[in-house]
């Protein structure tokens, strides 16, 4: 069968779609563009307004592909979570509808609808234990990209548990993924060990709050903290990320890691949320602006270099002129290096919704705009302190914009920032993805870097 993932949401979202893909493949299926499938996947996300309306959009698209015998579409993830068997109802041609706990038995149910051309199954079920998925052939994994999926060569993603157990106001995860449910750590070791053997040099491990592994029921007494340096041990791993990290959670013994572990990469997603102390305390978010700036203090003194980024959501219900600017301040005391802000928007089932009073989304805009614009131009400043600096970039593919002359290819400094550098001799038919190179930083862009390669690598 040829078929075709559509992804929409965060990274544990690409992360199940390139499992599904990789676990059909070795059933025979061929993954291929959307004009040439015959079975869709749709892995959605509802963490936010506007994915959730964009799911409904593309299955529209789809069902003009449903027109022959066989052909079907799959809904999985967050919004099949809360729709369920509504998706039937409103789409004759959807005939999968599996949530967060639900993608173990995807591959088994897409064959069994493959045959049968009658049949609609649901998985929407809550486990109370994590859903080990069946082992699929990771090697070699450079060979294993499908279209329209964003893995990258020589990088790896690990999920480490699911589900949430915090309950923020705002935040519509553990109705959708569940209750926070550990991997076991042995089985996230084995991965790793695998993926680092089949080529993978950078491996980012997963989770709704990742400090709080193993604080569940299904914990077998390995903290975060215990599993990194596990992880950090296998031989050939060149670097580690991880997000999300919840900062209620984050324990010393991990800040102590950035110091530490050479592999740890010296970055962090740490979700601030907001700089208000009373809008935190309505988020539900368990800690404030003091607990926050303590946890950056320690991370700095643990490693002086480490780049941040965030979370922001502008126009919380109740949200004051005086709150807004507690966040702004925020912004000028820890000068993220990136941040991602949006504005507020009600979720169906979660406390939020009956907050009142709401910000009106002109005030919510232009406050998002305000901050938008702020964190631009420190990003410039931080990126424009790199100029002049050797680094190590991880290369992951062509540039998007090449210049004339030599082929230009992007890659990662430890740092995650994105540089750009021309190399010659190179075609576009080159493989370098997974590749380190030393490179020269010449250039600062708004949000991305330039360089030039320093020696003869190759």
């Amino acid at each position: 069968m040829k078929f075709n993932v559509i992804t929409f949401g965060c990274q544990m979202n690409v992360h199940d779609s390139d499992w599904l893909i990789r676990a059909m493949e070795s059933r025979g299926w061929e993954a291929v563009e959307e004009s040439e499938a015959e079975v869709f996947v749709v892995n959605t996300c509802s963490v936010r307004e506007k994915p959730e309306q964009k799911v409904y959009s593309v299955l529209g698209r789809l069902g003009g592909y449903c027109t022959k015998p066989g052909s079907f579409v799959a809904v999985g993830g967050c919004v099949a979570q809360q729709i369920g068997d509504g998706f039937f109802e409103k789409f004759p041609f959807v005939r999968l509808v599996f949530g967060s706990d639900g993608i173990a038995k995807a591959p088994q149910a897409l064959e069994e609808l493959a045959e049968d051309h009658n049949k609609k199954l649901i998985f929407n079920d809550f486990l109370t234990d994590y859903p080990e998925r069946e082992k699929v052939d990771s090697s070699p994994y450079q060979d294993l990209v499908p279209p329209g999926i964003g893995t990258i060569t020589g990088q790896a993603f690990v999920n480490i548990m699911q589900g949430c157990d915090n309950f923020c106001t705002y935040c519509i995860v553990p109705y959708t993924r569940g209750r926070q449910k550990s991997r076991d750590p042995e089985q996230v070791i084995e991965e790793c060990r695998n993926l680092v053997e089949s080529g993978v040099r950078e491996i980012t491990l997963l989770g709704q709050n990742v400090n709080s592994f193993g604080m569940d029921s299904g914990g077998t007494g390995v903290s975060f903290a215990d599993l990194l340096y596990k992880i950090s041990a296998i031989a050939g791993l060149e670097r580690i990320r991880f997000t999300t990290s919840h900062p209620k959670d984050i324990a010393p013994e991990v800040i102590t890691a950035f110091g530490e572990l050479p592999n740890l990469c010296p970055q962090l997603h740490l979700p601030m949320q907001s700089g208000s102390d009373s809008v935190l305390k309505r988020m539900g978010r368990k800690y404030d602006r003091k607990r926050y700036l303590e946890i950056v203090d320690g991370l700095k003194a643990a490693c002086p270099e480490i780049s941040l980024s965030t979370d922001i959501i502008v126009g919380f219900p109740g949200e004051t002129d005086e709150d807004f600017e507690d966040t702004m301040e925020m912004l000028e005391k820890v000068r993220f290096e990136s941040s991602f802000s949006f504005k507020y928007s009600d979720r169906p089932g979660v406390a939020a919704v009956k907050f009142k009073p709401k910000v009106s989304d002109d005030i919510a805009q232009k406050r998002l705009t305000r901050l938008q614009e702020r964190q631009n131009h420190i990003t410039r400043e931080s990126l424009e302190r790199c100029v002049g600096r050797e680094t190590e970039i991880l290369l992951e593919r062509p540039s998007r914009k090449q210049g004339e002359g030599d082929i230009h290819w992007r890659g990662k400094d430890p740092w995650g920032r994105v540089v750009n550098v021309p190399l010659s001799g190179i075609t576009d038919d080159d493989s370098l993805g997974g590749k380190l190179l030393k490179v020269l930083i010449t250039e600062a862009k708004n949000h991305s870097l330039f360089g030039k390669k320093v020696g003869n690598p190759w």
